[in-house]
């Protein structure tokens, strides 16, 4: 088990956690693609016990029955799924998510058909953007950066 940190993207909610990184999925259940907005939510289960909310709580949303999902109520990011078997938490929300590689896939008979073929799509880096070169050469990130640790003077 190893300690990772995280928040949303505009630094409101932080969290400290322990994670298992065999216990890192992606789902692709049509309530995960909602929650996220996206083609699959890529979760990791956290160890109850070992979640610290550093900043502030998410706000929660009750999907189902079963499941709350928590979010950042000032950016919108998607933070949690929290079921009665335990909390996982949005892979892309920790500060270091290439440490954390999904190894199981749920939910697939909702896969979107295009999903599997996305990594043979044309590629490039931002900065090729051509088209995209006014308008990046002056944007100014709101974002919270990714700087593990940086908010630990603020835990409760």
């Amino acid at each position: 088990m190893t300690i990772h940190t995280g928040g949303c993207q505009c630094g409101a909610v932080r969290f400290r956690t322990e994670i298992d990184p065999a216990k890192a999925s992606i789902c692709h259940c049509r309530m995960c693609q909602k929650a996220f907005g996206s083609f699959y939510a890529p979760l990791v289960s956290v160890r109850d016990h070992s979640l610290v909310w550093t900043r502030r709580e998410p706000k929660r949303f009750q999907s189902s029955n079963h499941v709350r999902r928590g979010f950042c109520e000032d950016c919108g990011t998607p933070l949690t799924y929290e079921a009665p078997d335990g909390v996982a938490l949005a892979i892309g929300a920790f500060d270091d998510p290439a440490a954390i590689p999904p190894v199981i896939q749920y939910g697939v008979e909702a896969l979107l058909p295009y999903a599997d073929r996305l990594a043979s799509l044309p590629s490039r880096a931002t900065e090729q953007d051509v088209d995209a070169t006014s308008f990046l050469r002056d944007i100014v990130s709101y974002q919270h950066p990714d700087r593990p640790g940086d908010d630990e003077a603020t835990s409760p």
